[in-house]
């Protein structure tokens, strides 16, 4: 039987590779760097490295983008290279041991639901920060952290669609066709993104800050991932996607605040105030007709699981704000590489004064 032949392809639009930041991102990278299948060799892990440092997170986010959009002039052939596969493995079994050791015997799930309806009076995230003392910089900071999310948002929890039983998957569809626009791409949730990045003066192209995030915010985007790409942790990302809608609405009325006080025009501000509408709305959906339903069949998704997706969510969410707030009110970069002051002539009138 003749054996058909395929020519390795790459997406012309993928991000080019980042910078390694140690010795495993830089053994993943050297590998990509030539077609696949190509020998891949790693240092030893018998000593694994920081699970939340710098060197894994980079590895962990660069594998699991093969998922996604992948990078430029990386064979496609290398998403499912069974040595990249073994190695992305290993981190991610350490990854995920982090987050089980950091969340504990999760608290029953109503307790841990209840938690996420009830807005501390006390906040004091990056949310508050940018809206009573942040900068218009720091604003532009946070934009590029979030950015390796939001340019792709909704794509990990579309893992969970064909791994939920009906009716779960039926409500999460509807709440999804929400995040991609209800039918305008142009309304899509990422493209709002890249709107508002632009008004602040941001490269808007996907990728185009990997190499300036560093590990507090690659972790965010890669527990997503990790959980995504897992069938046996779907139920930890739907407790990830409880987590998202739950919360949303209160941090992005004070978002839409805080940059409309910065300065930012209408386009700058649109992404977060539909999400204060459309959040408010899926907040309901995704307790009522996503995680209710499962309940009813626990096999399919523990209810222990669902709460360990919350909180190992919201420990990745809290290693994120104690690193901007700490660089913040030192008066230093949260960025790895500074960004280039905004040109004047490309801000909102608003923002010149």
């Amino acid at each position: 039987m003749e054996t058909v032949q395929t020519a390795p392809r790459t997406d012309p639009g993928a991000p080019p590779l980042p910078a390694a930041r140690g010795p495993l991102s830089a053994a993943v990278l050297a590998a990509l760097r030539r077609p696949a299948p190509a020998l891949l060799s790693p240092p030893p892990l018998d000593d694994p490295s920081d699970p939340w440092g710098e060197d894994v997170q980079l590895a962990l986010y660069v594998c699991y983008e093969l998922h996604y959009r992948g990078f430029a002039g990386v064979d496609d052939a290398w998403e499912w290279s069974p040595p990249l596969l073994a190695l992305r493995g290993r981190l991610e079994r350490g990854f995920l041991a982090a987050l089980r050791h950091e969340v504990g015997e999760p608290p029953p799930l109503a307790d841990v639901l209840a938690d996420l309806l009830v807005e501390p009076p006390d906040g004091d995230g990056p949310s508050h920060h940018l809206l009573t003392t942040g900068t218009r910089q720091q604003a532009r900071e946070y934009l590029a952290h979030r950015s390796l999310y939001h340019l792709k948002e909704a794509d990990p929890q579309m893992w969970a669609v064909p791994r939920l039983p009906n009716p779960a998957k039926a409500a999460l569809v509807a709440v999804q066709y929400d995040e991609y626009g209800a039918g305008r791409p142009e309304r899509a949730h990422a493209e709002l993104f890249a709107g508002m990045m632009a008004d602040f003066g941001l490269d808007p192209a996907y990728g185009a800050y990997l190499d300036a995030v560093p590990a507090p915010a690659l972790a965010v985007v890669n527990t997503m991932s990790l959980f995504g790409l897992h069938r046996s942790l779907r139920a930890a990302l739907v407790g990830q996607f409880a987590a998202v809608e739950i919360t949303s609405p209160p941090g992005a009325a004070r978002l839409a605040a805080a940059f409309e006080r910065l300065g930012a025009s209408p386009r700058g501000t649109l992404f977060y105030r539909e999400h204060v509408l459309a959040d408010a709305v899926h907040e309901q959906l995704v307790r009522h007709t996503v995680i209710d339903p499962l309940l009813t069949r626990p096999s399919d998704c523990p209810a222990p699981e669902i709460a360990f997706g919350v909180l190992a969510y919201a420990r990745a969410e809290d290693r994120l704000a104690d690193h901007l707030l700490a660089a913040w009110r030192s008066g230093t970069s949260s960025l790895r590489t500074p960004l280039p002051p905004e040109e004047p002539d490309r801000r909102p009138e608003g923002a010149r004064r």
